[in-house]
This record gives structure tokens, C-alpha cells and sequence, in this order.
């Protein structure tokens, strides 16, 4: 394989992984926030501050939209892009939501979906 090709591969890849990782760590935050506003009103209100929301998801965005778009140009594939997409879709549409139970249910879906499309980016990669 053409070292060019490989070192580009890497990178997609590597971006991918760190895009998993801050869809785990938003999956932790969500869980975590639910549990402390159940028990601990207080504390739990910092973290359910909306800029946190706000703020990881335009981070999501923009890792997703560089990671996945990249994808497509290495390897050609969209469909990982397109998974990819409708998780950020449903991220951002939960945050539309009330703060019921809901939004965080429907912002777990919309990570796990964005963390499938960068799991098939990468093996698209390999």
C-alpha cells in the first residue's frame, strides 16, 4: 500500500476513534447527569446546563463531519457518513426536547448511532 495512502488511513482513522471515544464520554455525561439530577438536584444542575449540550454538540459536528467526510473521500463509501449523520440529527433534535426523561434517551440513541457510523467508517478503512 502506497505510504501516502496508509498515513491518510491512519488519520481518518485515529479521528474516528477519538469521535468514538467523545460519543462514549457523551453517553457517560448523559447517564451520569440523570443520576445525579435524580439524587442530587443541585449538582445535577450544573451538568444539565443547556451550553454543555450546546457546546458537545457542535463539537460532535465538527469531529463527525471532518472524520466522516474524509471517509468518503479515502474509501468512497457514504453510508457510514449517512449513519453518522442521522445520529447527529437525533442528537440535535433531542435537544429540542424537554428535559421529562427524554432527551437523554433520545441523545444516547443519537451517540450510539453517530459511534456505529464511525465504526464503519474505520473498518471501511482498513
Amino acid at each position: 500500500m502506497d505510504p501516502a495512502v496508509l498515513q491518510t488511513t491512519f488519520a481518518t482513522s485515529r479521528l474516528d476513534r477519538i469521535a468514538m471515544g467523545l460519543s462514549g464520554l457523551c453517553l457517560v455525561h448523559c447517564v451520569a447527569t440523570a443520576v445525579l439530577i435524580g439524587f442530587l438536584a443541585s449538582a445535577g444542575g450544573f451538568f444539565g446546563q443547556p451550553i454543555i449540550h450546546e457546546v458537545g454538540l457542535s463539537l460532535a459536528m465538527m469531529i463527525g463531519a471532518f472524520a466522516l467526510g474524509r471517509g468518503i473521500l479515502e474509501h468512497g463509501f457514504v453510508m457510514p457518513s449517512a449513519i453518522g449523520a442521522l445520529g447527529l440529527g437525533v442528537m440535535a433534535g433531542a435537544l429540542s426536547l424537554p428535559h421529562d426523561g427524554r432527551e437523554p434517551i433520545y441523545t444516547v440513541v443519537g451517540v450510539m448511532i453517530l459511534a456505529l457510523g464511525h465504526r464503519l467508517n474505520v473498518l471501511a478503512s482498513e
